[in-house]
């Protein structure tokens, strides 16, 4: 008897859902993207507890038949594809025909569904094992799908989902890229009855990306567009100058879908070669438009990869056309070819001096004269001063010892330490000169405030004078509320205000409360936050530690004196470790006085 069997049908269905179904995400984009195929001109997403609870897509497309209400949910069941043929020219989302079967092995699935044509709706629900039970009811055309109590029946994948601000950003991130490819759509998405985005149909696509992204991006990004035999190129690329270092507001699409490509993605950034610093990344919304056949959708579950047939040939007309459209936006330095209204000045030429005597400058001094000597002494028989005989020359020994006071103690050392272009401190030791990099003494002393802030003591709030609002997206937002007890220990005041903008009422002592510095602030946040990790709470700590340490280095204003200087070292050296940052590098260096007189 052999040993190989064919599956059951729900078996089967459980271990496609693994590849197709996620996340709660998952659940948003196979259902908008059908609701797209359907033709509806408005969508709307219904989201509870970050879809644990319940996740509901309504849209006024084509609707279905009672029959085809039933067979959707078996795999592999599909209106897209008929023939082999047919895989070479998609242009919808769907084609598989495994999404619904998916998402019915672990939920609960209620599907009202109608057409025109039909005077009442279909409703279907798929509950346990696959047991389905149909009815008629009243409802508008289009459809309706509730997806309730999702992994319920898989509790080790409901068991790993994060915190529901993590998994609602998620839902958002595919929510957007679904509302960019369409915005002739009207899509809206609320979350335990909130409304977090309300889209009209928009004028355009740059419309869209401000009602999505805000003013702040749709505001910092330029048009590009190439067409050429192998493709069709359109979007926007953000300015170099707001370069950020998160990951987010990266976008491609083919032929109306999203997709991920490291490839493409380094044709763009080699295109800002020299134009923004590293570890930061641009925004862009890249659509590409190519013929069906030369690009291959059917290579990943979720297809969010693709691979184009001349894809060497897209990279190159993909950097030409990003760079091309930097240059002719200007973003660098520009001379100015403007003369209109300038002094015009004679040109002369090196014989000049021939015709017009040039007389060199003198300079009239008194090499004797020294202020400094308590009696005026004569010069080539000479009176060697103007001044009165009587002037009373010990002011300026005065003047001369306490020399100092002229000056405030920033500008001259005390003798103790010296500052040395604002980047290291030197100061006399017993066996030479000992130098502290001043960067790296702040990250270490922040690093063990910021471990102490963690765990029991609270860091100081310096308030600001004008609260400062910044603007960073819906997803953004959710991981400055996520996160709101952390900040707060570490000193940082900084409240939810709507959808998409924080409020920054107050910074940890030590950081600037500048707009401009405020807000670059914030965009060095998002980028700490941003990351999920599933290590131990002791080394999630010491990580956090280790990079607000790093931000507030980087962010602290100069020494402002020798003394500031000299408490900076005094906490260095009473932290634990004073010889080295948190990732290992050196702090202080000592300069031997033997080896400073090799120098000599």
């Amino acid at each position: 008897m052999g040993k190989l069997k064919v599956l059951p049908a729900q078996i089967a269905n459980m271990i496609a859902a693994g590849e197709v179904v996620q996340r709660p995400a998952s659940v948003v984009k196979e259902l908008m993207e059908n609701a797209v195929d359907a033709g509806a001109t408005q969508v709307t997403v219904v989201v509870t507890d970050a879809g644990r609870t319940l996740i509901q897509v309504i849209d006024n497309g084509c609707g279905m038949s009672p029959v085809d209400a039933v067979l959707c949910f078996e795999r592999h069941a599909t209106s897209k594809i008929a023939t082999a043929e047919d895989l070479e020219q998609i242009l919808t989302y769907g084609f598989r025909g495994e999404a619904l079967a998916s998402i019915a092995a672990v939920s609960e699935v209620t599907l009202r569904t109608r057409r025109p044509q039909d005077e009442t709706a279909t409703e279907v629900r798929v509950g346990a094992f696959g047991e389905v039970k149909t009815a008629s009811v009243a409802a508008p055309t289009g459809s309706n799908f509730a997806v309730r109590n999702l992994f319920y029946n898989t509790p080790a994948r409901r068991k790993f989902l994060k915190s529901d601000n993590v998994e609602f950003k998620h839902i958002l991130e595919e929510f957007t890229r679904v509302a960019l490819t369409r915005p002739e759509i009207s899509f809206s998405i609320s979350h335990n009855g909130r409304e977090i985005y309300v889209l009209k149909k928009a004028k355009s696509l740059k419309f869209r990306v401000l009602d999505l992204l805000g003013s702040n991006v749709a505001g910092d990004i330029v048009d590009i567009a190439a067409h050429t035999s192998v493709v069709r190129i359109s979007g926007f690329v953000g300015r170099p100058d707001t370069a950020r270092k998160t990951l987010g507001n990266q976008y491609f699409f083919v032929n109306g879908r999203f997709f991920r490509s490291a490839y493409l993605h380094k044709a763009v950034m080699k295109a800002y070669e020299e134009m923004i610093p590293d570890g930061v990344t641009p925004s862009y919304f890249i659509f590409f438009e190519v013929d069906p056949h030369a690009v291959d959708v059917n290579i990943h579950p979720t297809k969010t990869e693709i691979k184009f047939e001349e894809d060497s040939v897209i990279f190159q007309i993909l950097y030409a056309c990003v760079k091309e459209t930097l240059g002719r936006n200007s973003f660098g330095a520009s001379i100015d070819f403007n003369t209109e209204g300038a002094v015009e000045l004679p040109q002369l030429g090196k014989s000049f001096g021939q015709y017009k005597d040039v007389e060199m400058p003198t300079i009239a001094s008194d090499p004797s004269y020294d202020p400094f000597r308590t009696a005026p002494a004569p010069s080539g028989g000479q009176q060697a001063s103007a001044m009165p005989q009587d002037y009373d020359f010990s002011r300026h020994v005065d003047r001369h010892e306490d020399y100092g006071r002229l000056f405030e103690e920033k500008t001259l050392p005390t003798g103790r330490v010296l500052i040395l272009q604002g980047r290291y401190i030197l100061t006399p030791v017993a066996s030479g000169v000992m130098i502290v990099h001043i960067a790296r003494a702040r990250e270490r002393i922040l690093y063990e405030q910021t471990l102490r802030a963690l765990t029991r003591e609270a860091h100081v709030t310096q308030t600001a004078l004008f609260p400062v609002q910044v603007q960073v997206g819906a997803p953004q937002r959710l991981l400055f509320e996520d996160n709101a007890a952390l900040l707060t220990r570490l000193g940082f005041d900084i409240a939810p205000f709507g959808t998409d903008t924080v409020v920054v009422n107050g910074v940890p002592e030590g950081y600037s409360c500048e707009g401009g510095k405020v807000e670059q602030l914030v965009g060095d946040l998002v980028y700490i936050l941003s990351e999920d990790s599933q290590a131990l709470p002791e080394m999630m700590q010491q990580r956090l530690a280790e990079k607000f340490a790093t931000l507030g280095a980087a962010h602290a204003g100069p020494l402002s004196s020798p003394t500031e200087a000299q408490r900076l070292i005094d906490t260095l050296f009473a932290s634990e470790n004073a010889e080295l940052t948190p990732g290992g590098r050196r702090i202080v260096s000592i300069v031997t006085t033997a080896d400073i007189d090799k120098k000599f």
